[in-house]
């Protein structure tokens, strides 16, 4: 219970810090919400006819992608900042589960990502988007969400807890962006050069893409539903593991007697 409640005190600091920051809402919430605008409308003319549904319909489950990879480079960035300035430290030697530092953060960045991703859903809404899903179809959808958000959050803390500096903390993640960019997120991969169709079509966030777009546009779960499951859970695992690894590690070491 105690661990429980350590939790959700850490929690509440890092989402205070989250809605006291205009740049964090800036870069989390306004920035895929304008991508987004600027593809169907100033691009989607040219690159709407390539697909097989409406362009905003084709969109939306990739700036969704995107929301939540922005939204975890900032978990990565406030870990990295609390351990450069011996926040961390401290935290060790007060009254507080050990544990209740990483997941408060995992707490604190699916919530806010969560919201992120409504609100980009309702913009979404607001210029034309229009999914078929069932009500079970949405839920698979949530559950798959957070799955994914949880993944990548351990994965950019790990990366926090690693770096040398706060301003290198959240640079893993032009690396998701760039995968995002060379996916079915903006474009179909037929539609891509052949040496780079083949990476497209086999890196890990098409499955994800895919079966985001699946759920919300076919109100199905896709065939490759178990692919990109097997990705998130694979990188949940590693990434907690390895941010467990990185933070014990980052313990300072006792003073002989």
């Amino acid at each position: 219970m105690r661990t429980l409640t350590d939790t959700w005190t850490m929690a509440k600091r890092s989402l205070r810090h989250t809605t006291r920051s205009m740049d964090t809402i800036i870069t989390v919430v306004l920035t895929p919400i304008a991508l987004m605008l600027l593809f169907v409308y100033v691009f989607g003319g040219a690159l709407g006819p390539q697909t097989s549904v409406g362009y905003v319909d084709f969109l939306t489950p990739g700036v969704v992608v995107m929301t939540v990879i922005s939204g975890i480079a900032y978990a990565a960035f406030r870990l990295s900042m609390d351990m450069q300035k011996g926040i961390i430290s401290r935290f060790r030697t007060m009254p507080v589960r050990p544990s209740s530092v990483l997941s408060g953060q995992a707490m604190s960045s699916t919530v806010s990502n969560l919201l992120s991703c409504v609100l980009v859903l309702v913009v979404a809404f607001i210029i034309g988007f229009r999914p078929v899903a069932s009500l079970a179809a949405w839920s698979l959808f949530a559950a798959f969400l957070v799955l994914f958000i949880l993944a990548t959050t351990w994965l950019a803390m790990f990366f926090g807890l690693i770096a040398k500096t706060v301003e290198g903390a959240g640079a893993f993640s032009y690396i998701l962006i760039l995968l995002i960019f060379i996916s079915p997120s903006f474009v179909p991969t037929a539609s891509m050069a052949p040496w780079l169709r083949s990476f497209a079509e086999n890196q890990p966030l098409t499955p994800i893409v895919e079966t985001i777009r699946s759920l919300l546009i076919e109100g199905t779960p896709g065939s490759r539903i178990w692919e990109a499951l097997a990705w998130a859970t694979g990188i949940l695992v590693v990434s907690y593991t390895l941010a467990l690894v990185a933070y014990r590690r980052s313990e300072p070491i006792p003073a002989p007697q």
